[in-house]
């Protein structure tokens, strides 16, 4: 079966970091289909040629529906901005009357569901860390909303573009964790993914924690 069969157009995630050769490419500029199948096995990288994801790409896998947070990842552009606004969205409106164990087992859960839909998404569109994947930004908002509350709707705002800052310059710790599982593959890329969101929603909450304090 062929997932990413559904995306014919030319090459590419402009996020990506792509792997290996460029094996998929041919003379006249066009690309193959890229069978999944062929790639979903082994020890080594997937290779170059990274898969457009589109909506028919999202439907045909579990994984793809958590890792594009149901979509927000199909945004044409700043689908990490998208996928922020659909977590604090989602927050808002499910998570936010629930209690704060409750809220906190949550994101437990998406955690390792992330990690794994993360690892099986990056492997069916070839590429280290493709932009589409958003699921990583959902978690650490989450974790920024989970700690800042009870905060009211201009915190949050101010929470928002903190992490947003620190998700997309990526200064100092946020950069070197970015960097620490570069062009990893598997679990670990899976995790590399996750963990600069991670370190940006610490670097989000410590702003905050001194801003309160001040």
């Amino acid at each position: 079966m062929s997932l990413a069969g559904h995306a014919q157009d030319d090459v590419t995630d402009v996020q990506a970091r792509p792997l290996g050769a460029a094996r998929d490419i041919r003379r006249d500029g066009g690309s193959r289909p890229v069978e999944l199948e062929s790639i979903a096995g082994g020890d080594g990288p997937p290779p170059a040629g990274a898969v457009r994801p589109t909506a028919a790409f999202m439907r045909g896998h579990p994984a793809h529906w958590i890792a594009l947070a149901f979509g927000a990842g199909l945004s044409p552009a700043a689908a990490g901005t998208v996928g922020t606004l659909w977590a604090w969205l989602v927050w808002a409106l499910l998570l936010a009357p629930l209690a704060p164990a409750a809220q906190g087992a949550v994101i437990a859960l998406t955690l390792l569901a992330g990690w794994w839909a993360a690892t099986v998404t990056a492997r069916h569109l070839q590429s280290a860390d493709p932009g589409a994947i958003v699921v990583d930004e959902v978690i650490a908002f989450w974790i920024v909303l989970w700690l800042v509350t009870p905060a009211g709707f201009w915190t949050q705002l101010v929470a928002f573009a903190l992490f947003r800052f620190f998700d997309a310059v990526k200064p100092g710790p946020v950069g070197c964790a970015d960097r620490l599982l570069h062009g990893a593959h598997g679990w670990r890329g899976g995790f590399g993914i996750l963990l600069d969101d991670l370190v940006a929603a610490f670097c989000t909450l410590l702003v905050m924690a001194l801003w309160r304090a001040w």
